[in-house]
């Protein structure tokens, strides 16, 4: 068995097919697939280790709460956070960025003030920032997108003042599939003492995740993009900011007294984990954490790199050879994410087509209505690869939409 193989074995839904065709999933930007270890462990609690987190004196909470914490545990190393108390345990990238702009603009952005957001922003990453900005009175700043892709951080430089209060971007954008220069980002902004929040959707999947390398004030992911459970995600926080910032939801386990005259929460993380979390889905965290990181090691690992640089620079030189076919996302830094659009042909058309031939893709805003107007188009085509994906399925994909755009042309 080849070690692409060996990778693939641990997919179940892999092996399905799709109106008669093997399945060739491409839309792993939007949600992967998940591994037996995680599948398993779905399994063991949902039909056995099921009792509520931190409440109760008996063996079933007890087990739970060591499967839960110690998936925090685990979040914690594979992004190196200087501490568990940072790690706030949230249902997604969205509910994240939602806990920060409303928590931290509530303490920190008033009228006048400023928030500036990347031009390549996921619409979690733009509309919360706007709620956070009408209530304030403060503006929303954004930094352009060049017609590679790449951020322009000579404009981002000229954006900060000492209005901005915090500066949001994206790690890799959902759409381009370009890596942003984070850090620089982050430099530039904390030379004005200003925080930013990293958007790491696709960032914790297809890069190395160090926050205190990195130097981020923010990072937040979600589970279900990186093989845990859906309904999972992360916010990471500087531990200052975290204490400063006010609870975003009120409830049980994030209080230490509560009376009728007045409330005292309780200590990080759980002052921003309000009511019963969905315990069972955080504990996946840790079985698809170390699965990633397995993806990454030894002989496995170079192997995965591998098949991604082929699938890279194969799909570049395909896409780049059909007649009337546009590229979004061109600049060198990028992963193997690949929107595009076919001249004289919809997105949706296509789409529909390649499902019939048992090819999984996106179409559509993607959730980034504002990027696309930005490219002057209302719809793309995404094809995004995990490592479970080979260079025969990248074959295949192209092969089907050479068929698609031939039926539609």
């Amino acid at each position: 068995m080849g070690l692409m193989e060996k990778i693939r074995e641990n997919f179940p839904a892999l092996g399905q097919k799709v109106y008669g065709k093997d399945l060739v999933y491409l839309d792993n930007a939007a949600t992967s697939q998940k591994p037996k270890v995680v599948l398993d462990l779905l399994n063991e609690m949902y039909g056995g280790t099921n009792a509520n987190v931190h409440r109760a004196m008996h063996k079933l909470s007890d087990d739970t709460t060591m499967l839960y914490e110690g998936a925090r545990e685990c979040v914690r190393e594979f992004i190196n956070a200087p501490g568990k108390e940072c790690v706030i345990f949230t249902s997604g990238t969205t509910a994240s960025i939602n806990l920060v702009a409303s928590s931290y603009c509530r303490k920190f952005l008033k009228e006048g003030d400023a928030v500036i957001v990347s031009g390549d922003s996921h619409h979690s990453n733009i509309v919360p920032w706007q709620l956070a900005c009408e209530i304030a009175g403060a503006e929303l700043k954004v930094i352009p997108v060049k017609d590679n892709g790449e951020l322009d951080l000579d404009e981002y430089r000229n954006l900060l003042d000492s209005r901005v209060k915090i500066v949001a971007v994206e790690h890799i954008s959902n759409v381009l599939g370009i890596i942003n220069p984070v850090k620089e980002i982050i430099q530039q902004a904390h030379k004005l003492n200003i925080p930013v929040l990293v958007d790491g959707a696709q960032g914790i999947v297809h890069a190395d995740v160090d926050v205190q390398e990195m130097d981020c004030d923010f990072y937040v992911f979600s589970g279900h993009k990186i093989y845990a459970a859906t309904g999972t995600g992360i916010l990471y926080g500087r531990r200052e900011l975290l204490e400063a910032m006010p609870p975003y939801m009120g409830g049980g386990d994030m209080v230490d007294t509560v009376s009728f005259a007045k409330t005292t929460y309780a200590e990080l993380p759980l002052k921003f984990e309000a009511g019963t979390p969905h315990f069972i889905g955080q504990a996946t965290l840790k079985p698809a954490l170390e699965f990633a990181k397995w993806l990454k090691e030894g002989e496995i690992g170079k192997a995965v790199k591998e098949e991604e640089e082929k699938i890279i620079e194969y799909m570049t030189n395909a896409l780049a050879q059909i007649e009337g076919c546009t590229l979004y996302g061109t600049a060198e830094n990028k992963i193997p994410l690949f929107s595009f659009n076919i001249e004289g042909c919809f997105p949706s058309d296509l789409a529909q087509l390649l499902d019939k031939m048992g090819v999984a893709v996106r179409t559509g805003f993607m959730c980034c209505e504002p990027l696309m107007t930005r490219f002057g188009v209302t719809s793309m085509v995404r094809a995004s690869f995990l490592p479970y994906n080979t260079l025969q399925e990248a074959e295949y994909f192209i092969k089907c939409l050479n068929r698609a755009v031939n039926m539609l042309r």
